[in-house]
């Protein structure tokens, strides 16, 4: 494996960019690099190391146990060296003092609030401007900095990078959830269920219980309360891992059942960011901050005993 005092570090951007889009193509777009140097670098980057990082299908690249247990380590590394960059320029007093961000409710209250003082102890200089919104803003006229939207994309003048895809699993409030844990999921139509209809009949019937009746007792037009009732008790829930994640860590929530399903990749989770900010330091910070801090959740869920 080749010493760090001789890495070269073009081949890890080349590989966090390849490893977060799993397309080349679209990683030497981002860039702005041809398609062959992207492929190159991610070769060199395998032949320096030993081992391969990716399984290849085309110019569809899909992240290996190894490549997954890299790109953590990368997604670190890119934040901290972003940040150390970041104080080094209001040091030298060139830095931005102020990030106006965009985000819906649920994505603001569920996820991003609880991990800002990580944010502000890593940046006290830095002032968020948060609003959160269930209308899609217009960044440039409303003179945001960043957003974070669902959907495929492409924004027009817009970078968007993708930020997480996230399954909806059952969960419940300890009291009952225990007890529901290990029934089958046919039980589960007659507790009181919570959230999307629609996504109960399909949680169902890729289970295999096309039969079972989805009559939530509640729906909501935000993720942050379907989660709120569910901790106080008022049913079972369907809800994206990610959000649950902190109450599921905390023991807020426990998960009823090993089951999950998925909405498709039109509902993932992106980080958008007008053109003429790609460069801004401020804007790369934030964003390698958040991509960093979904790794480490996603880690920890890994880690933690599963239930269900």
């Amino acid at each position: 494996m080749a010493s760090l005092d001789r890495f070269p570090l073009h081949y890890l951007a080349a590989f966090r960019a390849a490893a977060q889009t799993e397309n080349l193509r679209a990683a030497a777009e981002s860039l702005h690099l041809t398609h062959s140097a992207v492929s190159q670098q991610i070769r060199g980057l395998e032949t320096q190391i030993g081992f391969e990082l990716f399984t290849r299908q085309g110019r569809r690249l899909t992240l290996n146990p190894a490549g997954q247990a890299l790109q953590r380590a990368v997604i670190r590394m890119f934040a901290e060296l972003q940040a150390g960059l970041l104080v080094a320029a209001q040091a030298h007093g060139s830095a931005a003092q102020t990030l106006r961000v965009t985000a819906l409710p649920s994505f603001a209250q569920r996820w991003l609030l609880p991990r800002l003082p990580n944010w502000q102890a890593l940046q006290p200089c830095i002032t968020l401007d948060l609003h959160a919104s269930q209308q899609v803003v217009d960044l440039e006229r409303e003179g945001f900095h960043i957003g974070l939207r669902i959907g495929r994309g492409p924004w027009p003048g817009l970078v968007s990078e993708p930020l997480f895809h996230s399954p909806h699993i059952v969960v419940a409030a300890p009291l009952l959830g225990q007890r529901l844990v290990g029934m089958p999921p046919e039980a589960l139509a007659l507790q009181p269920l919570l959230g999307d209809a629609d996504l109960w009949r399909q949680w169902f019937t890729e289970g295999g219980h096309t039969g079972a009746v989805a009559a939530p007792v509640a729906t909501f037009n935000d993720a942050a309360l379907l989660i709120q009732a569910a901790e106080q008790g008022m049913g079972v829930a369907l809800t994206r891992e990610l959000f649950a994640a902190d109450a599921l860590l905390d023991g807020r929530l426990v998960r009823v059942s090993a089951q999950a399903t998925d909405e498709d990749t039109t509902r993932d989770y992106q980080v958008v960011y007008p053109e003429a900010l790609r460069e801004d330091p401020a804007v790369r910070t934030f964003c390698d901050w958040l991509h960093a801090e979904v790794a480490a959740v996603q880690q920890r869920l890994n880690e933690a005993p599963r239930q269900g």
